[in-house]
């Protein structure tokens, strides 16, 4: 590791050159920066300051054609290879809402943005758009593929290009704020009364933000009819289950940019080391199972009847990933999916080997 406070950006690119095999978000933490530190070093070489303007962004990005669309957390990598579609632009939330790629865009964490070009092992020329918040963290990433539109690529990148091409990156020093109220006292009868009276699970966020509770307070105060905790080996049971039956999930990842929605089966599941993957061929995911904290089953009320979720949190009380059943607006939630939910081991009933 660089011994220094912080590693200049000839520092970190010498220690990238000299490491070519590890992974950017390891590279990055071995040395103490953010990713976007890792990216903006490269200014001026193989990478170019561009706007970090979402809605600019998302008035351009149907023009390259498909592509894969990155989004992740600290435990949850989720790919969705399509068009950007569908687009619905806005100043607090924007959205998405293409065959494949589905997001829900939060543009006021979009801080700094990147046109990245790599050659990898193979030699082959890699291009992407790569999105950070103002703490460096990616909160979405945009990566050409073969069939993408090149010359649209290009003409984003010089209609988005910023005068500041500087190879310094300062994260802010404030610590971003964290969902988890751990101190705050629960008052459950009110916290139930709230929750019954639910029509629409969009609704739920607006719940605990009135209380000012956070979703893993909630989930261990409201009672265990409404929510209950499972052992975190459910996540691989459920995704295996539904294969298995061929069920369509709902499969949410998220972080303060951006929430990427997979809607289908799965099907190609399988494990290395701490990862449970999927590798579908429009769907990739890559999880964490070992930052699973607390793994609940979570039932709310909708005017279609309740609906139930299957939550992962990390130990800082942060959503890894959310799956639901998939249903169409106005159906009722599929018996197979709340069956399945229902049938995976709650926590309290593992029995040490």
């Amino acid at each position: 590791m660089i011994e220094s406070i912080r590693p200049t950006p000839y520092e970190i690119r010498a220690y990238r050159a000299a490491n070519p095999k590890l992974r950017e978000r390891d590279i990055a933490a071995q040395l103490g920066v953010s990713e976007a530190a890792l990216v903006a070093a490269e200014c001026r070489l193989t990478t170019v300051r561009i706007d970090s303007d979402a809605n600019r962004f998302l008035e351009r990005v149907e023009d390259l054609g498909e592509v894969l669309a990155l989004t992740r957390n600290e435990s949850a990598v989720h790919e969705k290879i399509g068009v950007y579609e569908n687009i619905k632009a806005g100043k607090a939330a924007a959205l998405v809402l293409g065959t494949e790629i589905d997001l829900r865009i939060f543009p006021s964490a979009w801080a700094h943005g990147f046109a990245v070009t790599k050659t990898d092992a193979n030699g082959d020329v890699r291009h992407s758009l790569q999105f950070f918040d103002r703490w460096g963290n990616a909160v979405h990433k945009v990566h050409l593929r073969p069939a993408s539109n090149g010359a649209a690529y290009d003409r984003i990148v010089e209609d988005f290009r910023l005068d500041d091409q500087s190879q310094d990156f300062v994260a802010e020093t404030n610590a971003p704020t964290s969902d988890d109220k751990s101190n705050v006292a629960v008052d459950a009868e009110e916290l139930r009364d709230r929750w019954s009276k639910l029509t629409d699970t969009h609704q739920f966020h607006g719940m605990l933000r009135n209380l000012n509770i956070g979703r893993r307070q909630a989930l261990h105060a409201v009672g265990e009819d409404l929510a209950w905790r499972l052992d975190p080996t459910g996540v691989e049971a459920m995704m295996r289950g539904s294969a298995e039956i061929e069920l369509p999930i709902m499969c949410f990842v998220g972080n303060r940019g951006v929430i990427q929605i997979h809607s289908g089966p799965v099907a190609r599941i399988g494990v290395m080391g701490p990862w449970l993957n999927v590798m579908d061929p429009t769907f990739h995911l890559h999880l964490r199972t070992d930052h699973i904290a607390e793994l609940w089953a979570v039932r709310k009320p909708t005017t279609d009847g309740h609906v139930t979720s299957l939550e992962a949190l990390d130990a800082k009380g942060e959503m890894v990933i959310q799956f639901f059943g998939k249903r169409k607006e106005g159906l009722a939630e599929r018996t197979e999916w709340r069956s399945l939910v229902e049938s995976l081991p709650r926590l309290n009933t593992i029995v040490a080997a």
